[in-house]
């Protein structure tokens, strides 16, 4: 997690490796992070990574859209 005077970005990376178990998990997955950010003023980016799993990287802005 990076935080400046304007924002903060999270990074959050796997390894591609699956859940030794079912995992029960109730939402909207990327594109409700995606549309989350959005709303904040903020975006909510995910892909593969150039060897294996994945990443998600939220900027944020610390005042949240004028909240």
């Amino acid at each position: 997690m990076l935080v400046d005077d304007r924002s903060v970005r999270l990074r959050v990376s796997d390894d591609g490796e699956g859940a030794t178990r079912p995992v029960s998990v109730q939402g909207h997955g990327l594109i409700g992070m995606a549309e989350r950010a959005g709303l904040l003023g903020g975006t909510c980016e995910a892909g593969p990574n150039p060897d294996r799993g994945w990443t998600v990287t939220a900027v944020l802005p610390r005042a949240g859209a004028g909240l």
